[in-house]
């Protein structure tokens, strides 16, 4: 059973592999964009997941 940090670290996986194949076209640019999509997705988690957290308390 997946936590949802786990769950988000799996979509941000794959959504970053399709974003940097589809929107790249040289292999080494296709991996630094996907590398800055999965990072830019984690940290918008992160942050999303602290704000939700501050609006409840």
């Amino acid at each position: 059973m997946l936590s949802h940090f786990s769950a988000v670290l799996l979509f941000s996986l794959f959504t970053s592999v399709v974003f940097g194949i589809t929107q790249r076209a040289e292999p080494k640019m296709m991996i630094r964009f996907g590398a800055y999509c999965f990072v830019l997705f984690v940290a918008a988690t992160i942050a999303a997941s602290w704000l939700m957290f501050a609006i409840k308390h």
